[in-house]
């Protein structure tokens, strides 16, 4: 049975980074989603920080490096995306638009992704909905409804891991997973494995995917 591929994105700066954490538990709680007999859910982590000299220099040349070219292969080929940043000056960060930016715009057209992000306080969680959606539908891409923001203070207390932050995580992950199961297979690029060139217009309708979560 060939798995569902969730690639998460982590734009954070630091290591170890509460962006990654964030990141690898949303990650985990997917590949805990299947039930019985449903394709397994296979993820994986990018790092922009490793990538942030090669972002630069594509956004000058046009031409992505080796690791920068792998990376959005695993972005733009993933059945399901979770894009994690941390909160600069009230919007997502830099190094994390300039990775989206490098990726061609019609790429991520019909994918489903988990929004997430981190910050030092709750104030900034409305980056989510005012600085993230926009972006990813702009993109054309479908974001699941439950977006999460985890401040400082959720690590640890009632928010942390088995608290509000724990059951947004599992809440959210759930719904890509099922978004993801429920997207039609595109071929994947020619060379990748034989096949043809992905077909950028097979789209399963908003309305129909949110009814396969029972938000209709």
């Amino acid at each position: 049975m060939e798995p569902i591929r969730v690639t998460a994105v982590s734009a954070g700066l630091g290591r170890p980074s509460a962006t990654r954490l964030l990141a690898d538990r949303l990650a985990r709680a997917a590949e805990r989603r299947p039930a019985d007999g449903e394709r397994p859910v296979e993820t994986r982590v990018v790092e922009l920080r490793d990538l942030a000299t090669d972002i630069a220099h594509n956004m000058v040349t046009g031409f992505p490096g080796p690791a920068l070219r792998e990376a959005i292969a695993a972005v733009t080929e993933a059945d399901g995306l979770i894009a994690v940043t941390p909160v600069f000056t009230a919007s997502y960060s830099g190094l994390f638009k300039s990775f989206f930016d490098v990726i061609d715009n019609t790429a991520l057209r019909g994918r489903p992704v988990l929004l997430a992000a981190t910050g030092g306080t709750p104030r900034h969680s409305l980056v989510l909905e005012h600085a993230m959606r926009p972006l990813f539908a702009y993109l054309g891409a479908v974001t699941v409804p439950t977006a999460v923001y985890a401040a400082s203070e959720d690590w640890g207390g009632s928010g942390g891991p088995d608290g509000e932050l724990a059951a947004r995580i599992e809440r959210a992950a759930g719904e890509l997973a099922d978004l993801a199961r429920a997207r039609p297979r595109t071929a994947r690029p020619a060379g990748a494995d034989g096949g043809e060139e992905p077909d950028a217009d097979t789209v399963v309708p908003f309305e129909q995917q949110l009814a396969s979560l029972g938000l209709d």
